[in-house]
């Protein structure tokens, strides 16, 4: 499946380079297994979003190895991508940005007809073929008819998880200051970090040497992601169905958004393509 990595620095601007290119399961690594596109999403100086994204492996792309090192932001979401069965392209790359909010996911949806159905004319605005550009969308209409990110959050999945087939609704959203990330249902895992300023980031060598990095290292920050990306032992797996928040002082609320398994599964059939499982059975 894909991988994702997000990170605030509250109201600093600060780079990402250590995570995504430096650390011992660094994000370009991951790439590996999920070589169908790569994205980095950020904000600049006076706040507007950046989305650069390719439908290549982080491994093989030079401009990610640069976009890494250069860019400074206060919040950073990344992904690499593994197709689930929609055309590598720079459309269904993620990254995904509306409203000035960054987005990206790790899972799968089915019955996207219905998905259409439930976005009326934002329909219209669709660049990809993707599940995941969809859920966006959906929770970008429910935020503008909210008025807030995280109530907009929980009237979308809430409708996603009763009325469609799910596999797995893991996500990352950001917005200039704010990072929102949701786990859920519990076969795919989604890490937390919550770091203090002062302890040097570290990479072990083949040797059992440890590098030290600059990056972060006197800033606190949070980071999210799908794999533990170091040997901190701060990391620590979200519960199942938590919606986490960290907002621009790093205070970090978490909130059970969905209590339950999904009624309905997915899994991927011969010819890749996701579908709903007659048995509620667990994709594998």
């Amino acid at each position: 499946m894909c991988r994702l990595f997000g990170l605030s620095a509250g109201r600093q601007r600060v780079t990402a380079t250590f995570w995504l290119l430096d650390a011992p399961d660094n994000l370009r690594g991951q790439s590996v297994g999920n070589p169908d596109g790569t994205g980095l999403g950020t904000y600049d100086a006076s706040g507007r979003p950046i989305v650069e994204k390719q439908p290549l492996p982080a491994y093989a792309d030079p401009a990610f190895a640069a976009e890494a090192r250069e860019r400074e932001s206060t919040t950073f979401v990344a992904h690499v991508r593994r197709s689930s069965g929609t055309p590598v392209s720079v459309a269904n790359t993620h990254p995904f940005e509306r409203d000035g909010r960054l987005f990206a996911h790790n899972g799968a949806i089915g019955d996207l007809d219905r998905l259409e159905s439930r976005l009326g004319h934002d329909v219209a605005t669709l660049a990809g073929q993707t599940d995941s550009e969809r859920l966006f969308a959906l929770i970008t209409a429910e935020i503008r008819a909210t008025g807030d990110v995280a109530a907009g959050i929980h009237r979308a999945v809430g409708w996603v998880v009763r009325e469609l087939p799910v596999q797995s609704l893991n996500f990352v959203l950001i917005a200039e200051r704010d990072l929102w990330a949701l786990r859920y249902p519990e076969h795919h895992e989604l890490w937390l970090l919550e770091r203090a300023p002062g302890a040097p980031l570290a990479q072990r060598t083949s040797t059992g040497a440890r590098i030290a990095s600059g990056h972060l290292r006197t800033i606190p920050s949070v980071v999210v992601a799908s794999e533990r990306l170091d040997d901190d032992p701060g990391w620590r797996l979200l519960g199942s169905g938590v919606l986490v928040h960290v907002d621009p002082d790093l205070l970090v609320s978490e909130h059970l958004l969905v209590d339950d398994c999904p009624p309905k599964r997915v899994s991927r059939g011969p010819a890749g393509r996701w579908a709903a499982r007659p048995d509620g059975g667990r994709a594998r």
